[in-house]
């Protein structure tokens, strides 16, 4: 992987609007395989921040967001699905 894919990686993951799906879209990498690589590249109080931070965020899991929006416009139900990601 190159310098600066893994620096656009670490920026994606530490965006609150950037859910792991458009990460592993963009670099076939899943939230399991995000999670190791910030273990490895940031120092270990980052990486916890970094964890606190994301857990259960739903702008950092795309199915979450989109069910949080169905949730809020169900009378516009049939305009989402949940199972495309784009």
């Amino acid at each position: 992987m190159q310098a600066q894919d893994l620096s656009r990686i670490i920026e994606m993951a530490w965006e609150d609007r950037t859910p792991f799906e458009a990460i592993e879209h963009l670099y076939g990498l899943n939230q399991s395989a995000v999670v190791v690589l910030m273990r490895q590249q940031l120092k270990s109080s980052s990486f916890k921040m970094w964890r606190k931070r994301v857990a259960g965020r739903k702008t950092k899991h795309f199915r979450l967001t989109r069910l949080s929006l169905i949730c809020s416009h169900s009378n516009r139900l049939e305009q989402f699905d949940v199972h495309k990601t784009r």
